[in-house]
């Protein structure tokens, strides 16, 4: 007789956002659902707000520091002020390379105690953890002053499985 087993399913919720205030807060919100090991990756165009939304990840989470764009850094840890994990906010973008260029940041290290974010992940990191929650921002292209967002979040693997974001 074969054992019984289960199967994750990715859960996936959609959301469209009409401010960047409207993106923090989603950081916020996803926040209160993230535990130390979680890897999130965030994607969409430049100026589609990944940065925003890690920063409301990072009030969420209540860590020290101002989270902005770590480009020219590559990564910044920004410690817990709550006790909760630390948040590690990465920008793969100039990261040609897959998980191989990415080991010198050491975050197979980092992931088990903090929350590891990685914008321009995608491709990249995947590697790091069966499960993750993958963010995709849409936005409007070329001149315009809509700030219309449209985010797709999707929890891939066992852990998103039953986490709740289609309550986001």
């Amino acid at each position: 007789m074969e054992a019984p087993h289960s199967q994750a399913t990715d859960a996936t919720t959609r959301l469209t956002l009409d401010s960047p205030a409207q993106m923090q807060e989603l950081g916020r919100k996803i926040a209160k659902l993230l535990r130390p090991g979680d890897l999130v990756l965030l994607t969409g165009e430049l100026g589609a707000g990944k940065t925003t939304l890690a920063r409301g990840l990072g009030e969420g989470l209540g860590v020290r520091g101002a989270v902005t764009s770590p480009t020219f850094v590559i990564a910044r840890v920004h410690p817990s002020l709550t006790g909760g994990p630390a948040l590690v906010h990465v920008d793969a973008y100039r990261l040609g390379g897959g998980l191989d260029e990415m080991e010198d940041l050491d975050l197979d290290v980092s992931l088990p105690e903090s929350v590891v974010v990685v914008e321009w992940g995608d491709g990249k990191v995947e590697e790091l953890s069966d499960d993750r929650l993958h963010v995709v921002i849409d936005r409007v292209v070329g001149e315009t002053d809509d700030d219309r967002r449209v985010v797709t979040v999707t929890g891939l693997g066992t852990r998103w499985s039953a986490a709740g974001i289609d309550g986001l």
